[in-house]
């Protein structure tokens, strides 16, 4: 009994040893384990799912310059225009939403030059539309530019109407917008008379 007494008591002893020897996890190791999975600030996690690409961000990898196209549905035939969208993005938008509204529905050309036309006035007489700030970039007013119209002081241009030039007007560089130029339809540009109407202007 005594012998048996002792043999246990010999065991527990050992376990108890064995258990101390084997090495416990620090709380250091722990934490380094754990803080090598979580990024950087510069790394961090986007948790946001990605938005379904739009038009735009789907053109911007296959087209550095990201061309947007609209085309002017007039009376006298279609006018087919690349807007600039990496040059003018807000004056763009502001077109691209106007026409995808049906603001320029049934709006005249109330401007029409041996150099120019201009339309897009919603009170159809050159008086019409807001304001926004100016987007002045490099491209330069050729046959075919499009602009927006303004007072040409470089602090605010109108919301509203646009203009197409007819001839080559690069004194117009630096003061009033360049968002686009005509592809497509120049012969309908020249054909277009004070009062034509515009039907209706699409984004492709």
């Amino acid at each position: 009994m005594i012998t048996a007494l002792i043999l246990l008591g010999l065991f527990t002893v050992y376990v108890i040893n064995n258990n101390v020897a084997k090495p416990k996890p620090a709380v250091e190791d722990l934490t380094l384990s754990l803080s090598s999975q979580i990024p950087s600030p510069s790394q961090t996690l986007n948790l946001i799912p990605s938005p379904t690409p739009s038009l735009s961000s789907q053109k911007s990898k296959n087209d550095v310059s990201n061309e947007v196209t609209a085309v002017i549905r007039t009376d006298r035939g279609n006018i087919e225009l690349t807007l600039y969208l990496k040059e003018a993005p807000n004056t763009v938008a502001n077109f691209v939403q106007k026409a995808k509204n049906g603001f320029y529905n049934n709006l005249i050309f109330h401007r029409v030059e041996d150099w120019v036309i201009q339309g897009g006035d919603p009170d159809g007489n050159g008086t019409g539309g807001g304001n926004m700030p100016v987007e002045f970039n490099n491209k330069p007013f050729v046959v075919g530019a499009v602009g927006i119209a303004s007072r040409g002081d470089g602090k605010v241009q109108n919301d509203a109407q646009f203009f197409i030039v007819k001839k080559d007007s690069q004194f117009l560089n630096g003061k009033y917008t360049n968002f686009g130029i005509v592809t497509k339809g120049m012969d309908v540009v020249n054909k277009i008379e004070v009062g034509s109407k515009i039907l209706g202007i699409t984004i492709e």
